[in-house]
């Protein structure tokens, strides 16, 4: 993989951060629209995550496959991905 590890991962030890926290606001009880948006704000870190992976595996591993003539399966493999997504 060749997208940036230390920001994907300072991106991902974020996120268990907010889930810690989210678990600590049920567990008192808080209110429910401050919880809500404590996940929305973790998905968005996630999305945003996979969002440079994706544009890192298109960048480096589809260009390379383009270029070597092999590109079907990695296409493929994009597209499913992309067909996941919300």
């Amino acid at each position: 993989m060749q997208a940036d590890k230390k920001s994907l991962i300072r991106l991902l030890r974020t996120t268990m951060g907010q889930i810690e926290g989210i678990i600590k606001m049920i567990e008192e009880d808080q209110y429910c629209i401050n919880i809500s948006t404590q996940l929305l704000s973790t998905e968005a870190i996630i999305r945003k995550t996979n969002k440079e992976i994706l544009t890192s595996h298109l960048k480096v591993c589809v260009k390379n496959a383009l270029k070597n003539g092999d590109s079907d399966d990695k296409i493929d493999e994009f597209m499913g991905i992309l067909m996941r997504l919300k």
